[in-house]
């Protein structure tokens, strides 16, 4: 393909949550698009790369304030220890992109705009149960058990003024798409939950914005709300080529868009593959070409989390085995469609089997044979067998299996058959024992050509290998003293320079591990790990929490309260409120009846028989149409819950507070 005339082809992967930092089952996703997108370039198309970090959210702005620190602060902090583990792995992304960026800020409020005046965005109420880490709502028939569907936390009752995205009136022309389109989502089984899970049995109109944090985009017409997460984060696919909502795109935009492959992980293909693309299609703007919902990376315990302490970084797998190891297994461990599993052991194993033994061997063995027997030169003599034939067809059969596999996306299938490189030039070793060959002055034309051979395998081999490993692939060209073969010239075996001299020193691509000791070392890191933490923990607890002062008074003004002990007797939830109990409260000889907005924090039964702190001299107010007679006093954190102020000892109802 021409140099300039190169084929376009736009990859992503979804943008990384700033809520912390991202484990090796985040960390996949990256070093897969990288690997995509590598192999991309060798095929001669012009690549544009593209990741970066989603920031907004009630999440980060309450994760902001337990840091004590602004939630631009705390995004700033956490976007770059993902960028720097992005580098680590040594990934080729052209663009990283940040959703508090200033370009993309208000193309996202343009359009808002735009799908409001369009009628494709109304406003409206919205009330359902609410869960914070996932920012979703979801409705009583959804959640299990009270809790998130999605991350298995609690959930809240909310209820506020919100933006609604119509997804109806499109949902018709996306099913047609998707029916059209069967490339459009994979793998099919994906395709398919999402057919029968949601667009069949018909959409509901989406919430595009909040009011209830502040940390997000402001909608411009209508301040008090926020641009909710993924009408904000989806965007990034078009405003990072440079998407303009009133038409003046940048030039990567036309160039580009639409995008060959969204890479998104399991969990998140609804937004990608649903809500998505009917955002584009209000736009009028043409659909990506595929979204590929990878799977998951598994501890053996299951999926990867901190409250199961079971969370690996990819920078503590680089410090014990280096970055190519840890590019390597996770792209070769994962299946096309199902979950994969990662452990200690089985990256030690595959750190002895696959690229210390299979791979590292070969050419360390290789190079040293060539040194020992012709001083580093390598020469084809053309004296050649019939092993021979069955070596190159072999490779090169191999070149073109793994250039299918990579059509299809099935990047682990595609290392397999690069090995498979590797492990047929190890058994040609043993077919053709240079070691005997080098005893016989006679065959000294036909080592020279096996060793020639062995070199051409490994030369391909590496050049295909540079996608997923590329250190690895350049380290070992480098032993053999020659330049990446181009894909384009694969088809053919025996271009290895006639002649030419491999290094006098080659060096130890991997070095075999003991597992034991791994353990051990792994068992040490984990106790540092708890013991840190630990610490952590027994700092957070003697924590604080500052309120805002308000106005001194003096005695009088405090002696005209008057605060009592009281005993719950009854208790019951208000009717049609979603914050209100009603309690009758024996304090002394009487029984008033008090409404507090304690909902989410108590239930009825868990009431009844607590004695509690009431301000007794309150002026009695109806709320929710129940009259009050009172107030239960109670102790508010930072993060808006409450607790019940209960007297130290068992003391009479009536009894006073002074």
């Amino acid at each position: 393909m021409c140099k300039n005339c190169k084929k376009p082809y736009y990859i992503s992967t979804a943008i990384a949550y700033t809520s912390g930092k991202p484990h090796i089952g985040n960390t996949y996703e990256i070093v897969l698009a990288d690997a995509i997108a590598r192999y991309k370039r060798e095929q001669g198309y012009d690549v544009y790369f593209q990741t970066g970090t989603d920031e907004h959210g009630q999440k980060i702005e309450l994760k902001a304030q337990d840091a004590g620190v602004t939630p631009k602060e705390f995004v700033d902090n956490v976007a770059g220890e993902i960028k720097n583990i992005w580098d680590l792995m040594n990934t080729s992304y052209d663009k990283f992109i940040r959703t508090t960026d200033e370009y993309h800020e208000k193309q996202v409020q343009k359009i808002f705009k735009k799908l409001y005046e369009k009628g494709d965005i109304y406003k409206g109420h919205y009330e359902g149960l609410y869960c914070t880490p996932c920012e979703s709502f979801w409705t009583p028939s959804q959640v299990v058990d009270g809790k998130c569907p999605d991350c298995g936390r609690p959930v809240q009752p909310a209820k506020e003024e919100a933006y609604f995205f119509r997804m109806s009136k499109y949902a018709q022309k996306l099913i047609d798409h998707i029916n059209s389109h069967p490339e459009f989502i994979q793998p099919v089984s994906r395709k398919n939950e999402m057919m029968n899970n949601f667009l069949l049995p018909g959409l509901q109109d989406l919430c595009v914005s909040r009011t209830s944090f502040k940390w997000g985009i402001p909608v411009d017409f209508d301040p008090k709300h926020v641009t909710y997460v993924w009408l904000d984060a989806l965007t990034n696919y078009i405003t990072g080529i440079g998407y303009d909502c009133d038409g003046n795109h940048d030039e990567k935009f036309n160039k580009f868009w639409p995008a060959d492959l969204h890479l998104i992980g399991k969990d998140i293909i609804r937004f990608h593959t649903i809500y998505w693309p009917i955002f584009l299609m209000a736009l009028d703007l043409p659909l990506p070409k595929q979204v590929f919902g990878h799977p998951w990376l598994l501890q053996g315990d299951g999926k990867m989390s901190k409250s199961k302490g079971n969370v690996l970084y990819a920078d503590t797998l680089v410090d014990f085995f280096g970055v190519d190891a840890v590019r390597y297994f996770v792209l070769h461990e994962m299946p096309f469609e199902n979950d994969g599993v990662i452990s200690w052991e089985l990256m030690v194993e595959r750190m002895n089997s696959d690229l210390a033994n299979i791979l590292g061997n070969l050419v360390n063995r290789t190079v040293s044979m060539t040194n020992k027997y012709f001083g580093g030169v390598v020469e084809n003599k053309n004296v050649c067998e019939d092993v021979d034939d069955d070596l190159k067809a072999a490779v090169l059969e191999a070149v073109k299996k793994a250039d299918e596999k990579m059509e299809k996306l099935r990047v682990a299938d595609a290392i397999t058959e690069i090995f498979n490189i590797f492990r047929r030039s190890n058994k040609y070793i043993d077919e053709t024992t240079p070691w005997t060959l080098a005893k016989d002055e006679e065959k000294k034309d036909r080592l020279a050509t096996v060793l020639y051979n062995l070199t051409e395998a490994i030369t391909i081999g590496a050049s295909l290998l540079s996608s997923f490993m590329p250190e690895t692939s350049e380290k070992i060209l480098a032993q053999l003293n020659t330049e990446k073969r181009t894909l384009e010239a694969m088809d053919q075996f025996g271009l290895y320079p006639n002649g030419n001299k491999v290094t006098e020193k080659p060096e130890i691509l991997f070095a075999r591990m003991d597992v034991k000791e791994v353990l051990e070392k792994v068992e040490t890191m984990k106790a540092e790990e708890a013991k840190a933490a630990g610490e952590e923990e027994n700092a957070q607890e003697e924590s604080v929490v500052d309120v805002e002062k308000k106005p001194e008074i003096t005695y009088d003004d405090f002696a005209k309260l008057q605060f009592q002990i009281g005993q719950i007797v009854k208790c019951e939830e208000v009717p049609k409120s979603k914050k209100l109990l009603c309690s009758q409260v024996k304090i002394g000889s009487e029984t008033r009846q008090i409404v507090s907005g304690i909902k989410a924090w108590y239930k009825p039964d868990q009431m009844v028989g607590k004695k509690v702190m009431v301000v007794t001299n309150l002026k009695p107010a109806k709320l929710a149409g129940m009259l009050s007679e009172g107030m239960i006093l109670c102790a508010e954190d930072d993060e808006g819950n409450l607790a019940l102020m209960t007297p130290e000892k068992d003391i009479k109802p009536g009894s006073e507070v002074c």
